[in-house]
């Protein structure tokens, strides 16, 4: 039977493919991202917080004497390098890339939920700690979709409109 640690240290290897799988949505979706210039910078911004989340994960894992799991974080490069190909055959991307990226933050909003929980039921302080901080980093990135996604659809449609490029 498995401990709650050694829950704990499982799911902690699943955030960190997590926040893999994101690093490489987000560098796609940012490279591609031509007419909307708030957005990659926010983009830009995440993508630097999740370049950080992924070395206090690291940090976790390696105090409590687990690392990271290759074989987890490449299976999400391989879907995130899915998702970034989509990107390709749809006329919507910017559209549907906000959308992906909105949901994609409420999943990693429940993670952290989850292992705030765990670490505290656990007692392992600063694995709470810095889950608590990537916490509120996901909350303002799912926060600031929300409020611009009206703004970004309207720009799409607007650029549609003016038979201007508009998917990215």
């Amino acid at each position: 039977m498995r401990t709650a640690t050694e829950h704990l240290q499982t799911w902690l290897k699943d955030a960190h493919a997590m926040e893999e799988q994101a690093i490489t949505m987000l560098s796609n979706q940012s490279r591609r991202l031509k007419n909307y210039p708030q957005l990659k910078a926010r983009i830009d911004k995440h993508l630097e917080e999740t370049r950080d989340q992924v070395a206090m994960i690291e940090h976790c894992l390696e105090r409590v004497d687990g690392g990271a799991s290759t074989l987890k974080d490449l299976g999400g490069k391989i879907v995130a390098f899915g998702q970034g190909l989509s990107g390709h055959f749809v006329s919507d991307e910017v559209v549907k890339g906000s959308l992906t990226g909105y949901t994609f933050e409420h999943m990693e909003i429940a993670t952290y939920k989850i292992l705030i929980a765990a670490a505290e039921y656990a007692g392992d302080r600063e694995t709470k700690r810095v889950c608590e901080t990537i916490l509120q980093q996901e909350m303002a990135m799912a926060d600031w979709l929300s409020q611009h996604s009206t703004a970004i659809t309207r720009a799409f449609l607007g650029r549609v409109d003016h038979n201007l490029t508009a998917k990215h």
